[in-house]
């Protein structure tokens, strides 16, 4: 029986494109400064389509921290300190706005209800990832709130799942890692949680599928998905 359910932020919970697709447009703007050599390098660096203000799949920012863009940014922006642009990265990304998945709160209250306990697994930023959760308005529903830079290391190293299940008091057998990425679905494997895969990312069902216990559209179907495990 399964009795915790641990979530990826953005691309699980907030469907990542519509999320983060137009935020991404306005922060390389601003940091290529108006030198449109210095736009495209960035656009490269990080893996987005500027005309579309979309990520490929293989960007970094999918299930990358603020450090590892920092770390691939920084060289193309000379004078930059490398933690003041990671601690710049993180303060911007509370800016975002953020586009549920599905109804959040009507969600997660059912699974409340049917005695679950709720995480959040991010390698998004911690404070930026309470914020747009206080946002969205559905922060108290969350027993663990973790990011990158709580202690817990980031994914696809099972920390902050194995932190999640200490913190409810739970097996990680009895758990669930839920998410839209390979290090999400890594990460919780590496746990010893069952792994569901979601498609509101960017990686489809062919990348997903091998790594996966099951491949949902959205997290709208995982009632259904529990209610077979019996």
């Amino acid at each position: 029986m399964i009795k915790g359910l641990l979530f990826d932020k953005d691309g699980t919970l907030f469907d990542f494109q519509q999320s983060w697709g137009g935020w991404a447009h306005d922060l390389i703007t601003i940091l290529a400064d108006g030198d449109g050599a210095r736009f495209d390098r960035l656009t490269d660096v990080l893996g987005y389509d500027a005309q579309n203000r979309v990520f490929f799949p293989h960007s970094l920012v999918i299930a990358g921290t603020a450090r590892d863009q920092a770390e691939a940014l920084a060289p193309h922006l000379p004078g930059r300190d490398l933690d003041a642009l990671e601690h710049w990265l993180a303060q911007a990304a509370r800016s975002a706005a953020m586009v549920p998945a599905v109804a959040l709160r009507p969600l997660l209250s059912e699974f409340l209800q049917a005695g679950l306990a709720l995480g959040i697994a991010t390698n998004d930023a911690e404070a930026a990832a309470r914020r747009q959760l206080e946002l969205a308005e559905i922060t108290d529903l969350f027993a663990y709130i973790a990011g990158y830079d709580s202690g817990h290391g980031a994914k696809p190293h099972p920390g902050m799942c194995l932190g999640f299940a200490r913190a409810v008091k739970l097996d990680p057998a009895v758990c669930v890692m839920v998410g839209d990425s390979l290090h999400d679905l890594e990460a919780g494997r590496a746990a010893g949680m069952r792994v569901v895969g979601v498609l509101t990312g960017v990686a489809g069902m062919d990348d997903l599928a091998p790594h996966a216990d099951v491949v949902l559209r959205d997290i709208g179907q995982l009632p259904g998905w529990l209610a077979t495990l019996g």
